[in-house]
This record gives C-alpha cells, structure tokens and sequence, in this order.
C-alpha cells in the first residue's frame, strides 16, 4: 500500500464577524478598527517621548484625517490602478464600496496629501512628520491582511507546500498559499520590527520615510510572487510581474532618493510653505 496523501486544509472561516438586525459586519471591518487603533496606541507611546513631533491630542487628530483619507485615497486608487476600464464606463463606480476593492498605493497617496496639509497647519516640516508617521503604519498592514485571510480573499497562487489551503471563494480546488499570512508577516511585523528599531535612534529628517518606502516596496514585491494576480489584470510582463509589483518599483526608487537626500541633510529646514 503506497503512503497516505495528506488533506490539504480547507478555509472555511466566515468572513461576516456579527450579524445584527439583518446588517452584517465584516472581520475585514473589524481589522480596520485595530489597524487605527493600534495607530492610536503606538503614536501616543512615541509622542510621550522627548522631542516627538505630536502631541498625544495631534496624534489623535491625525489619526482622524488618516481614517478619511485612507478610505478615499484608496478607493480611488483601486479604480484607477485596478480596474480604470470600469470606472471610466461607470463613475459611480468610486461609490460601490460594497463589493470591496481599496488599494494600499491609493491609501498611501491619500494618506500623504493629507500630512502635507497638516504638517503645513502644525508649522512642521513634512518629512519630520512623515518620520513621525512611518513606523506606526505596518501593525495596521499586519491587522488588513489578516482580514483578507479571514475572508478568503486575495489568495495565493497554486502550491505543493504543506501547509498549502484550498479557498473555496477562488472558485476551483487547487491547493494555494495562504499569501495574505505572508503578507502579514512580512509588510506587517517583519516592517514594523524593522522600522521601531530603526526609528529608535535618532535619524535625519526624512530617513525613516524613506526606509519605509524601500521596505515596505521590497516586501511587497518579494510577497507579490505568492499571490494570485488579480484575474482581470493578470501578469504584466513576463508572466511574473504583477500590478502590484510595478506600483512597489517606483516606491523603491523614491525611498532611496529620500535616504540620500535625509542624509545630506536636505530636508532639514524645508517647511510646508
């Protein structure tokens, strides 16, 4: 008798948390309520510090806007980067927000018009904001792709491992990775371990915005190579490049401009003006 094939796992969690009066919510909701929350708790930790750039009561305020922006910026992203054919056929496409769809580079983009509109109203320089900002970012990346997990989106692509899942919402049975735990780990804790130590320290204005922008674009990238591309794009070249790939490059390049530049020391003095 040859040996016992081993059942792969099955996802089989149910992506609606609570149900109450007919309305459901969703663990994918919920995990943006410890994103901002743990945002809350680590500013206020950093703010109590000497020299930090807040105040408890600005972080506070921050968060506020960040929550605002967040969710426009990244719904707006979604529909440009992701699917601009339908959002140009339907424009209140922007508005479905119920059938999902948020980009983490429109989120990015959001989130960074708005400090530099705040930085400008705190009299601050935008990059010492930035820094300020940076290292409290990835536990909320950790916390939405645990979410996506919960909800069987997002997964990854075929695999053999061991520890390979079959998610039914994918719409066959192929054994997958569990991408979005990848994700969590790597954009999420692995970043957020990297850039608390590394923000530790004093750094020059403008550093730790641009280890972010090298980390988190490296991590993704190298985590892009688990995941499934979304199916109405595909590969972009190839037959390996994602979407999300080619969005990180960028993000790289100008991380590593804003280290060079920190370390020249040119950021020092520039105000929101």
């Amino acid at each position: 008798m040859g040996p016992m094939l081993e059942t792969p796992l099955r996802h089989a969690l149910d992506p609606v948390a609570i149900s109450l009066f007919g309305f459901d919510i969703y663990w994918y909701s919920l995990m943006y309520l410890v994103a901002f929350g743990l945002f809350w708790w680590l500013g206020g930790l950093r703010a109590g510090q000497p020299g930090a750039a807040l105040t408890r009561e600005q972080v506070g305020d921050l968060l506020f806007w960040g929550v605002v922006s967040v969710i426009i910026g990244g719904r707006l992203g979604y529909v440009l980067f992701y699917v601009p054919g339908e959002w140009l056929a339907n424009p209140w496409l922007v508005f479905n927000i119920r059938d999902g769809g948020m980009s983490f580079h429109g989120g990015l983009l959001g989130v960074v018009v708005m400090m530099w509109f705040y930085a400008r109203h705190l009299g601050l320089t935008f990059f010492r904001l930035a820094d300020f900002v940076a290292p409290l970012v990835p536990t909320g990346l950790a916390a939405g792709r645990v979410g996506n997990f919960i909800g069987g989106e997002l997964w990854g692509r075929p695999t053999e491992v061991p520890w390979g899942m079959i998610f039914p919402s994918a719409g066959d049975e192929l054994t997958r990775h569990p991408s979005q735990l990848y994700q969590a780990g790597l954009e999420g804790l692995m970043l957020f371990v990297l850039l608390w130590l590394y923000s530790s320290k004093p750094r020059p204005v403008g550093a730790v915005s641009g280890f972010f922008l090298i980390g988190y674009g490296a991590l993704r990238f190298v985590a892009e190579f688990f995941r499934q591309p979304d199916a109405h794009i595909g590969f972009i070249a190839f037959d390996w490049l994602t979407q999300g790939q080619l969005l990180c490059v960028p993000m790289m390049i100008l991380g590593m401009v804003f280290v060079w530049t920190a370390y020249e020391g040119r950021w020092q003095a520039r105000r929101c003006d």
